[in-house]
């Protein structure tokens, strides 16, 4: 799992461990290696932007399935729009990068998260490419709503729809991961 450490990933490693799985939970973060562990997971520090180290990291761990958690993303909801380039940066380079190491490890499968509602310009661009990049290789892209809960920009109030509380998205991820290839929308509103 690529971005592992995030508010999905976070909250998902201990679901798919309790379902029988092995999980190789990666972060560019070393400062975060514990936290994996401490969920269950095997954790590999790795820079997706290294498609060398990233290649290696990926045959090296041997996967079934490759689960795309990237974001890169501020803590704080105020520094959300000078972030925009950053993240639309790891949605096209990232899974880029993560798609050819995926085939470089023979991978059958990528499971990648995107957004349900629609942005503008460069981040727009950045989001449909994701897209049609993981859809191009037969994986399967999940658009969540907006997050909302703890460890989220809206730990208390409800963001504007399309939205999805983060346990509920981490849960409902877990089911979508025996999905064929396509997109599957994940909000309150989307069925369970």
């Amino acid at each position: 799992m690529a971005g592992a450490s995030g508010v999905i990933g976070s909250r998902l490693i201990p679901l798919l461990v309790a379902a029988g799985h092995q999980v190789t939970g990666m972060t560019r973060t070393p400062g975060k290696v514990k936290q994996l562990q401490g969920l269950g997971a095997e954790a590999v520090v790795c820079d997706v932007f290294d498609a060398q180290a990233l290649r290696e990291v990926v045959v090296a761990s041997r996967p079934e399935l490759i689960l795309d958690e990237l974001t890169d993303l501020p803590d704080d909801l105020e520094r959300l729009q000078e972030h925009g380039l950053a993240n639309a940066r790891i949605r096209r380079e990232g899974t880029s990068n993560l798609l050819e190491a995926a085939a470089a490890a023979g991978v059958g499968k990528i499971v990648a998260q995107s957004i349900a509602w629609k942005l503008e310009g460069e981040r727009g661009a950045a989001v449909d490419e994701l897209q049609r990049l993981v859809l191009g290789a037969g994986g399967v892209v999940i658009r969540y709503g907006q997050l909302y809960g703890l460890g989220t920009y809206y730990p208390i109030e409800l963001p504007p729809p399309p939205r999805i509380g983060v346990d509920d998205a981490a849960r409902r991820t877990l089911a979508a991961l025996d999905a064929p290839s396509g997109v599957i929308v994940l909000t309150d509103d989307s069925e369970a």
